[in-house]
């Protein structure tokens, strides 16, 4: 895909590696539509991208992505204001087996949401002209982590939900490619007191031996790992990127 004159939606886009990826993707020459819960440091986001590239590059879309009806809201308005949807990245995620029933809702069937409204508003079954979904897994989607179960198991969920709906069958009938970019350790806010984020304080000597190798990467890089995606993967692909490396594909048995 040809990135210039594109438009977007960005799910936890108003923080870390939302940010990084709604900031690159105005860099690459397409119209974003930055969603976050957070209000204030979403229009903050929008108003430097608009100083940086243009009034007519970016909006802010109030969205919780547990909420349908507010999720929904936001890809209209981003509609309404470009004329259309190319690509939506389903970004927003948290980490706390703590506080794990939002957890699942925001990481799992906030993907799933959407991903479905994604192939209700660009399907070509139903009158747009196709797009592309990435969702945004982890490397524990590919090698669990002991210490955050229930972590795990959201990520995990999102690889195989992904390469369902890539399958040529789903291509086919919505003209949308569903890919997903799993990021390894990166510099972010995902990460803030892990002792109040884990399941059980006594998983905190395992959180250190499962984090111990891990080599935080930057924002950015994550970033230009997407557009790589966006170009050149294809439908029902599953991305890592970890440690500053080029992004690679992960080999799977065929479905």
């Amino acid at each position: 895909m040809d990135l210039k004159r594109k438009v977007a939606l960005v799910t936890g886009a108003a923080s870390g590696i939302g940010k990084a990826f709604a900031t690159e993707l105005v860099y690459q020459g397409v119209q974003v539509a930055v969603c976050d819960i957070d209000v204030d440091e979403g229009e903050k986001l929008m108003e430097t991208l608009t100083s940086d590239y243009g009034k007519d590059r970016v909006i802010f879309c109030q969205c919780d992505v547990t909420d349908y009806s507010q999720f929904e809201d936001a890809f209209q308005k981003t509609i309404a204001t470009f004329g259309h949807i190319d690509i939506v990245i389903n970004n927003a995620g948290i980490m706390n087996d703590r506080f794990w029933e939002l957890e699942v809702d925001i990481n799992v069937n906030g993907v799933i949401r959407g991903t479905l409204l994604a192939q209700r508003f660009m399907g070509t079954d139903r009158g747009g002209h196709g797009g592309i979904v990435v969702n945004i897994g982890s490397n524990v989607s590919i090698n669990p982590y002991p210490s955050v179960p229930i972590y795990s198991a959201t990520k995990a969920a999102i690889v195989n939900f992904t390469r369902a709906f890539g399958h040529q069958y789903h291509v086919d009938l919505t003209g949308v490619k569903v890919m997903a970019l799993c990021p390894s350790a990166t510099d972010s806010k995902l990460l803030q007191d892990v002792s109040k984020q884990l399941l059980w304080a006594r998983y905190e000597d395992a959180w250190h031996r499962d984090a111990a190798s891990s080599v935080p990467q930057r924002a950015d890089h994550v970033a230009k790992a997407l557009v790589h995606v966006l170009t050149t993967g294809k439908s029902g692909s599953v991305w890592l990127v970890e440690k500053d490396q080029p992004p690679h594909e992960i080999t799977f048995p065929k479905i």
